[in-house]
C-alpha cells in the first residue's frame, strides 16, 4: 500500500486507507490539497469520543443495510469495506434497526456473488426468525447469488431489477495439485504427519479417492442445507430448489422460478416499499 506503485483509483485508495487506519495507528487522513479526509464516508467514526447511534441510514423510516461485494464471516466492521461484507456486521446492524424505534421496515440492499459458507445459514435463520417484527425487504442492486441469495431468501420480500440475477443455490471446493509441477522442476516435499488424514487436501500431494470422498460428502451436507434453508424461506419443496442445479436466473426468470416475488430498479422497489408503509 505504501511506497509502491498502484494502479488504483484515487476514492478506493482512500478506501483502503481508512480501513487500515486502526492498524497503523492512523487518527486523520489528508488529501494532497490538504483537504481533511471524513472517515465516516467509509463507515468509521472518525470524531475523538463519539460512536455513531446508527450504522445503517434511515430513509423516511427505512433502514437501509448494504451487502456488498464478498461475503465474509467476519469483517470486524458494520459497512461493507474494501469489496467485502462480514456477517457479523449485518446481523449487528440488523438486531439494532429490529430495536431502533426511528426504523418501521428493514431494507437489505444486496448486490454480491456471495461468499464464506462459515457463519452465512446462522444469519439467514436470524433474518428468518426476525420476520413479522418490521417488514423486510431484499432489494437486489444488482445481483444475489449463492450465499448472497441464502441472505436474501430470509427476507420478506425479493425485489430484483430486469438485470440482476438470483440463484446459485450451491456450494462449491476447489482443490489444486501441485505436485507434478513441483517434481517436474525437481522439488520434492515430504508431508510429515500424525494421523492418516492430516494430510488430505494438501496441494503438494494427489488428492486421494477416500479424500475426494470426504470433502465431496460435507460440501453435499453443506448443499443440502441450502436446499432446504431457500426451501424453507421460499415456500417452495425441496426438489424444486435442487432441481436448479445451482443455475443462475436473470431477471423475470428467478419470479417465475419462484426465487424473488417482483422485477423493479431499486428505486421503484423503495418507492413500493414505503408505499406499503403508508
Amino acid at each position: 500500500m505504501f511506497n509502491t506503485p498502484l494502479a488504483i483509483t484515487p476514492a478506493k485508495a482512500e478506501m483502503v486507507m481508512a480501513a487500515l487506519a486502526d492498524r497503523f495507528g492512523i487518527t486523520k487522513l489528508f488529501r494532497a490539497n490538504g483537504d481533511a479526509v471524513a472517515m465516516s464516508e467509509f463507515g468509521f467514526d472518525d470524531s475523538d469520543d463519539a460512536i455513531p447511534d446508527r450504522y445503517y441510514d434511515v430513509v423516511a423510516g427505512v433502514a437501509i443495510i448494504p451487502i456488498t461485494g464478498t461475503l465474509v464471516q467476519k469483517s470486524g466492521y458494520m459497512r461493507p469495506v474494501c469489496g467485502m461484507t462480514g456477517y457479523d456486521g449485518i446481523r449487528a446492524n440488523l438486531s439494532m434497526a429490529l430495536e431502533d424505534d426511528g426504523v418501521q421496515a428493514i431494507m437489505l440492499d444486496i448486490d454480491s456473488g456471495g461468499g464464506e459458507v462459515a457463519g452465512c445459514f446462522d444469519l439467514v435463520d436470524a433474518i428468518y426468525n426476525a420476520r413479522g417484527r418490521k417488514p423486510i425487504w431484499a432489494v437486489l442492486s444488482e445481483c444475489a447469488y449463492s450465499a448472497a441469495y441464502a441472505i436474501a431468501s430470509a427476507a420478506d420480500r425479493i425485489i430484483v431489477p430486469r438485470t440482476g440475477g438470483t440463484g446459485s443455490v450451491g456450494v462449491i471446493c476447489a482443490h489444486v495439485d501441485f505436485s507434478k509441477a513441483l517434481a517436474k522442476e525437481g522439488v520434492t516435499v515430504t508431508m510429515i504427519h500424525y494421523g492418516d488424514r492430516k494430510a488430505d487436501g494438501s496441494e503438494y500431494v494427489p488428492l486421494s479417492d477416500a479424500a475426494l470422498a470426504r470433502f465431496q460428502a460435507d460440501v453435499d451436507a453443506m448443499g443440502e442445507l441450502f436446499v432446504a434453508t431457500v426451501a424453507r424461506n421460499r415456500n417452495l419443496s425441496a426438489a424444486k430448489v435442487r432441481d436448479t442445479q445451482a443455475t443462475t436466473f436473470l431477471g423475470a426468470d428467478g419470479v417465475e422460478i419462484g426465487f424473488a416475488d417482483a422485477v423493479m430498479a431499486p428505486d421503484e422497489a423503495f418507492r413500493s416499499l414505503l408505499a406499503e408503509l403508508g
